[in-house]
């Protein structure tokens, strides 16, 4: 597979695991020095790897659930120098997890994104003095259904938070914060 881009091929591998059920990240990007522009990059699984131990704490009360399986699923892209395009060199599909439902794979955190428009209905929303829920719950109606909806109530509480703190930088209260 050959693509543009390497946006084009980051979009590809999201839009690839929401269909099979699967979170995924990016490990890592190599970038030239020069220019820096992108000559490879490992987009994974999100449960590849383990966890390091935690070493400030050996008694810990309640250790956080082991989450990451060492799942081996790469998705390798590399720059060819001479087209500029950026191909698949290594695509593993097998997993060692289980993967999300179709109905639940809304719900995952690199399947959830707020379009520019869904940020403007929000805004407005609260502009107009709409509490969250209630925007939410509209904006759920107006799609279908919440899982229509391509984020959630905890996504739309934390776009409102940014904008009120991008407000705040540029208002009295940013001026006072700047001042000391």
């Amino acid at each position: 597979m050959e693509f543009n881009t390497k946006e084009e091929a980051w979009m590809f591998w999201i839009s690839y695991a929401g269909q099979k059920g699967f979170e995924v990240r990016k490990r890592y990007t190599d970038k030239r020095k020069s220019d820096g522009k992108v000559r490879s990059c490992r987009c994974v699984c999100a449960n590849e790897g383990h966890r390091l131990e935690d070493k400030r704490d050996h008694l810990t009360k309640c250790p956080r659930a082991e989450t990451r399986t060492n799942c081996q699923a790469p998705m390798a892209v590399v720059m060819d120098q001479v087209k500029g395009t950026y191909k698949v060199t290594d695509l593993v599909l097998e997993h060692n997890h289980i993967l999300q439902l179709p109905q639940t794979s809304y719900l995952m955190v690199s399947q959830r994104k707020i379009s520019e428009l869904q940020g403007f209905e929000i805004e407005t929303a609260d502009d107009a003095g709409i509490r969250p829920k209630d925007a939410h719950e509209l904006t759920s109606i107006q799609v279908g259904r919440s899982f229509n909806l391509s984020y959630t109530f905890h996504d739309h509480k934390n776009y409102l938070w940014g904008k009120h703190q991008r407000e705040m930088a540029y208002g009295q209260a940013g001026s006072m914060l700047m001042y000391f």
